[in-house]
């Protein structure tokens, strides 16, 4: 049971991302003095934003240059902070080195964050940004579950290097994070572990978000012959956010959190689109044939491989909340809600 100082700054790493941007907006309206580590403060298209909530809010914002690689870089934002969030870690399926561009980064990237934390006296909590990736890799993984459902206890065992990169580098990284966490007792670790985002981002220019790929494909055209049935979880930004900040200052709170609002898959999030905005755009409200796309998936996309498609597609996905709900009094928004507000951005922005 950890009780935060909420007169001491906060630091949250990563602080121009996707969810962090959320973060960082509730922090500053409950007002908070941010210390925000980014890899470069003086890209303003990255830090307007922020700089723009700041300017309407009681809170401030302190800006200060880190890399995830870069030993000691956290020092002086960390200084005097109570609790830490680490949001910052990358979320990519484009990559040519997954070693280099995708383990190194979030592996060693939360070891130096939290061994900074080893030296920085005033530190009591972090919270470390996961993912259900780390909890499991295929849609098949639910069925080999007690209960036909993925819990905070399940760990992700068949991803790797080869298979499923990214969810083998939120594995390791989490892992990391409990085995650096167990050999000290001064300050204690909570992981938020969200399915896939989907939201409203707060800076639509600077968004390279997967979950952005996705939306825009579900209403370019990409999928107007039929969307895959891909089973899947997905959750609201703004919820993940509210999630993190719970988790921060709610005594009580501890271990991991599987931050899903919804158990789904990529077709439902076209139906979900389909009321508002299936006039005018060819939001798909069908499945491809699983078939097809174990023909011509791979050539479309190298990490639509044919394993990946038996163990996803066609496969229900399905994960227990109740934990972030009852521990931390999460309520989750509406699917259609979540994939309107995202869908709408795009449109506003000229990106669709």
């Amino acid at each position: 049971m950890v009780e935060i100082n909420k007169n001491k700054p906060v630091l949250v790493t990563g602080a121009t991302g996707y969810v962090a941007g959320w973060l960082v907006k509730k922090l500053l309206e409950e007002g908070f003095t941010v210390h925000a580590a980014v890899r470069n403060p003086n890209n303003k298209d990255k830090v307007h934003h922020l700089d723009g909530i700041a300017g309407n809010t009681s809170g401030n914002i302190k800006y200060f240059q880190s890399d995830l690689l870069d030993d000691g870089s956290y020092a002086e934002a960390m200084e005097g902070c109570e609790l830490v969030f680490h949001t910052a870690s990358p979320f990519t399926s484009e990559f040519d080195d997954p070693q280099k561009e995708l383990i190194e980064p979030a592996v060693k990237g939360t070891a130096n964050v939290l061994n900074q934390a080893n030296k920085t006296e005033s530190v009591k909590r972090i919270v470390l940004t996961s993912s259900c990736a780390a909890i499991y890799s295929d849609a098949t993984d639910v069925q080999k579950t007690a209960n036909g459902s993925l819990t905070e206890e399940d760990w992700n065992t068949t991803s790797s290097l080869d298979y499923q990169p990214y969810s083998f580098s939120k594995t390791l990284a989490e892992k990391k994070a409990w085995e650096i966490h167990k050999k000290q007792s001064r300050w204690e670790l909570v992981t938020i572990n969200p399915s896939l985002v989907m939201g409203p981002p707060l800076n639509p220019k600077a968004t390279t978000s997967e979950s952005f790929s996705l939306l825009k494909q579900l209403g370019d055209g990409t999928f107007k012959m039929g969307a895959p049935k891909l089973g899947i979880g997905l959750v609201d930004v703004r919820d993940v956010a509210d999630a993190h900040y719970k988790a921060g200052f709610t005594p009580k709170a501890h271990g991991r959190y599987i931050t899903s609002a919804h158990n789904t898959n990529f077709v439902e999030l076209g139906h979900a689109l389909q009321p508002k905005y299936g006039d005018s755009y060819p939001v798909p409200t069908k499945a491809l044939p699983k078939w097809i796309l174990m023909l011509i998936g791979p050539y479309v996309n190298k990490n639509l491989t044919r394993r990946f498609i038996k163990n996803n597609v066609n496969v229900k996905w399905k994960a227990d909340n109740s934990k972030i709900k009852n521990d931390l009094d999460i309520k989750f928004r509406p699917l259609r809600e979540t994939m309107e507000d995202s869908f709408q951005v795009l449109i506003d922005n000229g990106i669709i």
